[in-house]
């Protein structure tokens, strides 16, 4: 087996840590497949990556969990040259829809290691890393998207491309058209729903823009007007 570092990923050429990190991640990719992410996959990547166990631990010291998080943040760097390729005045619709293609279609090659992925973030002790992850994905995809927000609209927004990242892969895995055809079907209406939201939401805001602020009607029936500055 011939074991490659991730050469789209600059700090690879730079950082030796991260140089290893690569050929251990490529190494357990093929093993995952079979075994999943157990320990004796692993060893048996270190080895067909020539590593040591030092070397190893330097590259993963948590293991499983930092390489797979490694094969997503690599997904991740796809999606976000993705979006920045994107002709000018592309629709957001448009954007978020090809972000969570790209990431899914760069986890693809090794459809069995994702399957297993998921099954061992699934499990409770892994749920955080499971829910960083998934944040991660989402927060990236809409700062390459060029989103400006800083309030309430920040969390939202990458809550809810989070929701759709994970249903769309829990679909996918399940997909056995030719293409992932119904995968893609599956995501377009995903999108359109939240877009749907979105314009909902906006609609909702207008007017709330336009109610009276609450807490300056009851701090002025308690203390009486204030004097503008």
């Amino acid at each position: 087996m011939t074991v490659s570092a991730d050469l789209t990923n600059p700090a690879s050429r730079h950082d030796p840590i991260q140089a290893l990190r690569d050929r251990y991640l490529d190494a357990a990719l093929d093993e995952a497949g079979f075994s999943g992410w157990l320990p004796n996959a692993l060893e048996r990547a270190r080895e067909a990556a020539n590593l040591s166990e030092g070397e190893a631990l330097l590259a993963a010291p948590r293991g499983a969990v930092d390489l797979i998080d490694a094969w997503f943040d690599r997904a991740e760097r796809a999606m976000e040259r993705a979006i920045e390729d994107c002709e000018p005045g592309t629709k957001i619709r448009a954007k978020a829809t090809l972000a969570v293609r790209v990431r899914l279609e760069a986890l693809s090659t090794h459809k069995e290691s994702l399957r297993r992925a998921a099954i061992y973030l699934a499990v409770p002790n892994n749920a955080p890393d499971a829910v960083r992850i998934g944040w991660r994905a989402a927060d990236r995809a809409w700062v390459a998207m060029g989103d400006p927000s800083t309030d309430f609209n920040y969390y939202t927004k990458r809550t809810i491309l989070s929701g759709v990242h994970l249903a769309t892969l829990a679909y996918w895995l399940q997909d056995e058209s030719d293409d992932s055809a119904a995968t893609w079907a599956f995501l377009d209406k995903q999108i359109g729903r939240v877009m749907q939201f979105e314009k909902v939401k906006a609609q909702v805001n207008q007017l709330v823009d336009k109610i009276p602020d609450p807490l300056g009607i009851l701090t002025r029936l308690r203390y009486g007007a204030q004097p503008k500055p």
